[in-house]
């Protein structure tokens, strides 16, 4: 990782609530979160906004990668 973000105390205060109804402690919390974000934002405005366009085959935000996830969970 380049670097660790700082949370502001609101930020960490519902990451430990998520976490506690996960039953996970935050830093899987934290996790689940992330792997939740791809199903619930805008994937091409991500795509277009990104900086780093050489890691797009590896990328949850990537619509093939989805629709390949989606096949090989069903």
């Amino acid at each position: 990782m380049a670097y660790t973000p700082k949370m502001t105390m609101k930020s960490s205060c519902m990451l430990r609530r998520i976490s506690w109804a996960l039953g996970v402690p935050m830093t899987k919390g934290i996790e689940y979160v992330f792997d939740y974000l791809p199903k619930v934002l805008d994937t091409r405005k991500v795509c277009q906004a990104c900086r780093d366009k050489s890691r797009c085959s590896d990328c949850e935000f990537n619509s093939q990668n989805r629709i390949q996830d989606d096949d090989e969970g069903r």
